[in-house]
């Protein structure tokens, strides 16, 4: 009998529902040049709605005084409204971080993306998911122990969650396409890659769950895996690594997992075999040990009643926000002081607050024009560095 059935606790429920028109906004102001998930969320809850800050962009000429050059760029409005058409003729749902079809743990993680295409079964993205992900060059019995292992998951009313890539991702989705399982791509839903996994991704988008922040037409770029791999992780409660070199992108999500809270799970390999140096080396610094399903599930059966809480602050469009202090009330002496409280390593926001003795809103006022100029990075929802 399933351990997890009817789990309350990851039952959504949707703090926000964005009308057409803001949803337009939304995708506006998340395309526009150097506005990540972390600006945008200090972008609309500082001026109150996605058109504000749509509105403040050029007027403000925020990233002006951040050192630009040029004035922002706008992501058009007519190719907006394009990428949605196209979007809704392919079948696929634009859900909002916080709308009812959102995955709900992935709403925990400072970088969550504002918005997300979906399409297949929408009700998965309620469900508690388990990650599963590992080398692509994967030994036929590392395939043969993940669909094991995914379909005993299953069996347990758990979703599994992978990358849709070749090996161990595509043996994790074909165990567990029968009971529940979410694909997140690189690339718009559209494009099939690897190539060979045509058919897998239909038939996932059909009874499963495709997962996309890109849209249509959307060809993956390198940099494009890591931001997916961190999607994995996040909508997932643990990831389970199977067979993995050490260099291999699966120990990326590993290493986001850990840094989202998730608990990280290895499958023991041969020392002589190099697929199995990725778990090997998790299991020496930490991550538990996997021989059998109930490993796995005795992990998770406290996290159901206990899911993680997060310190970040919600979206919240239609909200009046107190705005102490603007970019514009900072001078040069200001501005040079935050400038060199900064280092090429992440330094968090209340040192440099610290280190400069500026009042906390005119820290971060002068940080979002730094980050929309494109010259920071963000390291999570409160560390800052400046961009290599």
């Amino acid at each position: 009998m399933p351990l997890f059935r009817n789990a309350s606790p990851h039952k959504t429920t949707p703090t926000i529902a964005l009308s057409d028109q803001q949803r337009l906004d939304w995708l506006r102001l998340i395309r526009t040049r150097n506005v990540g998930p972390i600006t945008f969320r200090e972008l609309i809850n500082r001026y109150g709605s996605a058109a504000l800050a749509l509105e403040a962009l050029p007027t403000l000429s925020l990233s002006l005084r951040g050192g630009k050059k040029r004035g922002h760029s706008i992501f058009a409005k007519d190719e907006a409204q394009l990428e949605l058409r196209k979007a809704k003729r392919f079948g696929a749902t634009l859900v909002a971080l916080g709308e009812a079809d959102y995955p709900r743990w992935l709403t925990n993680i400072p970088s969550a993306p504002p918005l997300l295409y979906i399409k297949g079964n929408h009700q998965l993205a309620s469900r508690p998911a388990i990650a599963i992900v590992g080398s692509r060059n994967s030994s036929a019995l590392g395939q043969k122990y993940t669909r094991f292992l995914a379909n005993e998951l299953g069996q347990h009313d758990l979703v599994i969650c992978s990358g849709l890539a070749r090996g161990i991702d595509t043996a994790a989705h074909t165990g567990s396409l029968e009971r529940g399982t979410i694909a997140v791509i690189a690339g718009g839903m559209d494009i099939f890659y690897p190539p060979e996994n045509e058919q897998l991704q239909k038939q996932i988008s059909e009874t499963g769950l495709l997962v996309s922040e890109n849209p249509r037409g959307f060809k993956p770029r390198a940099q494009d895996f890591p931001r997916r791999n961190r999607l994995i992780s996040g909508i997932s409660m643990a990831v389970i690594v199977i067979e993995a070199g050490k260099r291999s992108g699966s120990l990326i999500t590993a290493r986001m997992a850990a840094e989202q809270g998730r608990d990280v799970l290895a499958v023991p390999g041969h020392p002589l075999d190099p697929r199995a140096e990725g778990p090997n080396s998790l299991l020496r610094q930490g991550a538990i040990l996997v021989t059998s399903p109930e490993d796995i599930l005795e992990v998770i059966a406290p996290l159901l009643d206990h899911p993680p809480q997060s310190d970040i602050p919600e979206v919240q469009e239609d909200h009046e926000w107190d705005i102490t202090h603007d970019s514009e009330d900072a001078g040069l002496d200001e501005r040079e002081q935050v400038a060199a409280s900064l280092s090429h390593t992440a330094v968090d926001m209340d040192e440099i607050v610290r280190a400069t003795g500026l009042p906390v809103s005119l820290v971060r006022a002068i940080l979002l024009e730094l980050d929309l100029a494109g010259r920071i990075e963000r390291h999570g929802s409160h560390k800052v560095a400046w961009k290599e």
